[in-house]
């Protein structure tokens, strides 16, 4: 597994037991935090892929560390442990995206099962974002690309296809993608006065 993980819950009885049972699964326990503020420094640098988050803490409660870890992208699977399994706690967790709420006192029979759920949930969740990103990349490229050849078209008095061949030929020879071509041309049109 080698999954990486962060423990954050401000007893420290709690910590040692959770990170063992992880150990003895295979799992990575790099870090762990008493308050939400650790947790979320303890993210940004060392980049888990799951962190278990206690709600109740003290200076920064896990909801609002997992807000900020969630917003910021610092690890893909948060997962909430606590002792409550009030609705409000349950509704706030699904409005944050969270991967996984774990109702306490924890054992390795529901942990594990748990993490691996969430984990493979996380991933995806991941690789949909990622497809939605690269899906809008291209639908701008391609704007780019239109309005780019519309430029070339009305400056060089050329055709429509002579404009995206001379988009497509700069792509391949400069080894860059059209998107890019047509932004640096659609750049130097705005900035170049019209000449006489």
């Amino acid at each position: 597994m080698g999954l990486k993980v962060v423990i954050a819950d401000d007893e420290t009885i709690i910590r040692l037991d959770i990170r063992e049972q992880l150990q003895g699964h295979g799992y990575e326990v790099v870090g762990e935090a008493s308050d939400g503020f650790d947790a979320i420094n303890l993210c940004k640098t060392l980049s888990p892929d799951v962190i278990l988050l206690d709600i109740k803490m003290p200076i920064l409660d896990g909801l609002s560390a997992a807000k900020v870890i969630t917003e910021e992208n610092l690890a893909p699977c948060v997962i909430l442990t606590t002792a409550y399994s009030d609705d409000a706690f349950i509704q706030q967790a699904k409005y944050l995206g969270i991967m996984g709420y774990i109702v306490k006192p924890i054992d390795s029979k529901s942990l594990i099962p748990a993490i691996e759920v969430a984990v493979a949930r996380s991933r995806e969740f991941q690789s949909l974002k990622r497809d939605i990103e690269e899906r809008e990349k291209k639908m701008e490229d391609r704007k780019l690309v239109e309005k780019a050849k519309g430029l070339l078209m009305e400056k060089r008095k050329i055709s429509e296809a002579d404009a995206y061949d001379y988009i497509r030929m700069l792509s391949m020879n400069k080894r860059v993608p059209m998107g890019q071509i047509a932004q640096l041309i659609i750049m130097s049109h705005q900035s170049m006065p019209d000449v006489p």
